[in-house]
């Protein structure tokens, strides 16, 4: 088990298991120490602001980050690899008054520097959207810097999830 999955086991937090893409992309692309988590939305359906509260949006926002988190380890088998977290960008379904963007996306970026420290602080991108994929509140995505896999730098890994 990893440090991460060690420090959510502490919060009473686990790892949901990953959703499969719903269209032509892959979960994760890896090139040399970069790695690219493809955008999930949350489970989480509604408008910020109008059907949706900013705690409830707040609360998806931490909840798709721990899927995303869910999708490296499937792809990389060990998240120890995760060297730290370089950038989360967050769209968040606002009515068009809503103006909390930022605390909403909070929620993951809260939790990545809970679960990794100061290598989970990140760039951040936190903006509003007229619509979502499948009418969802929150859309995620993730750059991480990783270490080598066995010492082999440049190392290419994909996954479908």
């Amino acid at each position: 088990m990893s440090r991460i999955e060690e420090r959510l086991r502490t919060l009473g937090l686990e790892l949901p298991p990953p959703r499969a893409p719903v269209a032509n992309y892959l979960g994760i692309k890896q090139s040399g120490e970069w790695l690219f988590v493809s955008g999930r939305v949350s489970a989480l359906r509604g408008e910020v602001g109008t059907e949706v509260t900013a705690a409830q949006a707040r609360l998806a926002a931490r909840d798709t980050v721990l899927e995303l988190l869910a999708i490296i380890r499937e792809g990389l088998g060990d998240l120890d690899r995760i060297v730290s977290i370089e950038q989360l960008r967050g769209f968040v379904r606002s009515s068009a008054n809503f103006t909390e963007q930022p605390a909403v996306i909070d929620g993951a970026s809260d939790l990545l520097v809970e679960l990794m420290g100061d290598a989970g602080r990140h760039a951040r991108t936190a903006t509003g959207a007229a619509q979502l994929p499948f009418g969802a509140a929150v859309q995620l995505d993730l750059v991480l810097r990783l270490a080598p896999e066995g010492g082999t730098p440049g190392a290419e890994t994909t996954s479908r999830v």
